[in-house]
């Protein structure tokens, strides 16, 4: 009997010792306004606009952005750690101790600022609707097909779509995270990342992890300044250096020294990465230099280089296909999943939807579920002022958003506005499922369709295009928040500091992130333009999406739908593959969505990203646990460095101030004709 009682005694420590919840038993949990501090908005608004201006970079370089919630945790960490000690050292009386809820809050605010950069369309479709990305595409002229950015009325947009989403699913919160259990894979890693740093083991490794992630922003600020000083004029600097030769360099394969998609290559899967140079090479490697061999037969030879009825068309239809093929198979995957889940939880409401090994809880979860359900369920949000809130903005929406774009007619909002809460609880219940947002594929499916019912005669491009953002904005959002309570679930921060810190981050982005791409587009004359510093290649993808939706397949160059279709199947069955083969087999199998980037753009930042996944699979294999724990603080002060250094280089230019030095790469054939021409000149 004693023996038995000991073995209790062991398996209650044990469960003591893997329970989360037991380590922070003794700390009272604040109530929620002590959560949501005005230090953490003022850290929020100042993480807010440093990840804005690194999301924009890449939002109008490639379009890929890695997941910045590791850096935000971490920096908001730090910089509240770091007050409070200072406030504690001067001596100032009352200083409330930092806690993980108020770190949550933190994270939660600086995401959706930032992610207010990527769903507001600014290297989409707003900048779709522009004049230089019309031009590009080859149309004729019609100022209902165009419209240009301005400031105001982006601000002014943004505030009416991007809180919608928000109301739509506050009252499914508790059927989301406590009933169906859904297991949101960031929200989670991001919990557990906050809980860690308020541990006195975790708190030492983050004053670490902070100390290398500046130590490589610092590195990589210095160099995006040293390179600005050799880029005076066109296919100058370091980005034009003909690493694998000059032939090579002219079909984009090149290394262009970005220490930004180095750490993004660092950060994402292997998969992707080589997916992308996979891309490149099908594309660049084989594809354009074939049908370049074409140029008289498939197109006409005298069109311009940036006309989509040649090599361009090409090009940016069979990028389109690739992503809308994928897009689809994604699209019909989780719709599938989702259905399927809720049919059993309906059967079997008692059943977790995870479906873990175990039919029954160790003790030591059922005290932290018991706890974080506790917590949750205390602070309420009414599901009627939700409701409310919906009905008025949208309303407000629906008479607003036809005075920013006539071309959109307010029933063609309205009906948007009807379907928007389905998709917006689809995506949020399958990003819970899968971790896979479709908002932009559910943006693409309003181009299409709100684009073919208002007609090309009456701007379908605009009101396509408009729609779009409309249906990113609410749909992206709700499966923001969801992920959010995630993570507040297991932080043990009130559902109503989430809800508050997400609507308050959401209203900070609706003014920096506009206000930041307005500086990079004023600073920059040529954003947009194929093979500037910032070619923002989806542009122009969602303005020809927006056209293939008004008027249909005659406006792709000879062969190309064939073409098209080859890669649209393709998409799907490599898709199918991955999922019915083997793990061992399906982990080499190529991402399409991924393969589709470099179509358009180029495979040099594929070779870029591949330079980091080899600096991160060698430090694996050298020192695991330490490239664990460091690899992701090396690469977001990569990233960061080089994307912050993008704000003085547009103040530069804004100020007028150019670099000094050009520096160019010749064949030898040229740089003698170039000596000889350099000699015939006066002296």
């Amino acid at each position: 009997m004693a023996r038995k009682f000991d073995d209790d005694r062991e398996e209650e420590d044990e469960d003591a010792a893997e329970s989360v919840e037991r380590v922070f038993e003794g700390r009272e949990v604040p109530g929620w306004r002590d959560q949501v501090t005005a230090r953490a908005l003022a850290v929020s608004a100042l993480l807010g606009f440093m990840f804005s201006v690194i999301v924009m970079k890449l939002n109008l370089t490639t379009g890929i952005i890695p997941s910045l919630n590791v850096s935000a945790g971490l920096l908001g960490f730090f910089l509240l750690t770091s007050w409070t000690r200072l406030l504690d050292k001067a001596g100032v009386p009352g200083v409330r101790p930092f806690t993980r809820q108020e770190n949550t809050v933190v994270q939660t605010c600086v995401v959706a600022c930032s992610g207010i950069a990527f769903s507001g369309g600014f290297g989409s479709y707003i900048l779709a609707m522009s004049e230089k990305i019309s031009e590009q595409s080859g149309e004729v002229k019609d100022e209902d097909s165009i419209k240009n950015p301005s400031l105001g009325w982006m601000i002014g947009f943004l505030f009416i779509i991007s809180f919608l989403g928000l109301f739509s699913v506050v009252p499914l919160r508790k059927i989301m995270i406590v009933d169906y259990k859904l297991s949101y894979p960031s929200g989670t890693a991001t919990a557990h990342l906050i809980n860690s740093f308020h541990t006195p083991q975790g708190a030492k490794l983050a004053k670490r992890q902070v100390k290398t992630l500046g130590k490589f922003f610092a590195m990589s600020f210095s160099w995006g300044f040293f390179q600005w000083f050799y880029s005076a004029g066109e296919g100058c600097g370091f980005k034009a250096f003909p690493t694998l030769g000059l032939e090579a360099y002219k079909q984009k394969f090149f290394f262009d020294f970005s220490a930004t998609y180095v750490g993004v290559g660092m950060i994402c899967p292997y998969l992707v990465n080589i997916s992308v140079l996979i891309g490149g090479v099908i594309s660049w490697g084989i594809m354009w230099p074939y049908i370049e061999h074409k140029k008289g037969d498939w197109y006409p030879a005298d069109l311009k280089p940036s006309s989509l009825r040649g090599i361009v068309g090409y090009r940016v239809f069979i990028s389109i296909a690739l992503i809308l093929g994928d897009g689809l198979y994604n699209f019909l995957k989780v719709m599938t999943r989702t259905t399927s889940a809720l049919v059993a939880q309906v059967r079997g409401p008692t059943l977790p939807i995870s479906g873990g090994a175990d039919d029954e809880l160790s003790p030591a979860e059922t005290f932290d579920d018991q706890r974080r359900t506790e917590v949750f369920l205390k602070d309420q949000i009414p599901n009627t002022l939700a409701l409310g809130a919906y009905l008025t903005i949208a309303v407000v929406s629906i008479i607003t958003a036809p005075r920013i774009f006539h071309q959109l007619r307010w029933y063609h909002v309205a009906c948007s506005y009807v379907i928007a809460p389905v998709l917006a609880f689809c995506n949020a219940y399958g990003c819970g499922l899968t971790d896979w947002s479709l908002a932009t594929t559910y943006g693409k499916l309003a181009i299409f369709m709100i684009g073919a019912w208002a007609g090309a005669s009456n701007g379908g491009i605009i009101a396509g295009l408009a729609a779009c953002g409309v249906m990113i904005g609410i749909v992206s959002t709700a499966s923001d928040l969801t992920q959010d309570f995630k993570t507040g679930y297991m932080t043990l921060a009130s559902p109503r500091s989430m809800f508050v810190s997400q609507v308050i981050g959401t209203a900070m982005g609706c003014v920096i992130a506009p206000s930041v791409f307005w500086l990079f587009y004023k600073a920059f004359d040529d954003i947009g333009t194929p093979g500037s510093e910032y070619p923002s290649p989806n542009a122009l993808v969602y303005r020809n999406m927006a056209i293939l939706g008004v008027q249909g397949i005659g406006s792709l160059p000879r062969h190309c739908l064939e073409i098209c279709i080859g890669f649209f199947v393709s998409a799907i069955l490599l898709n199918l593959a991955r999922d019915l083969a083997p793990p061992a087999v399906a982990q080499f199998i190529p991402l399409p969505m991924a393969m589709a980037i470099p179509f358009y753009l180029g495979p040099y930042f594929g070779i870029d990203m591949c330079i980091g996944s080899l600096v991160r699979f060698v430090w694996d294999r050298v020192d695991g646990a330490r490239a664990k724990a460091f690899a992701p603080p090396v690469a977001s002060g990569l990233i960061c460095g080089d994307g912050i250094w993008t704000l003085p280089q547009s103040i530069l230019a804004l100020a007028g101030i150019r670099p000094p030095i050009c520096m160019k790469f010749l064949a030898r054939r040229t740089n003698i004709k170039v000596d000889a021409f350099i000699r015939s000149l006066p002296t």
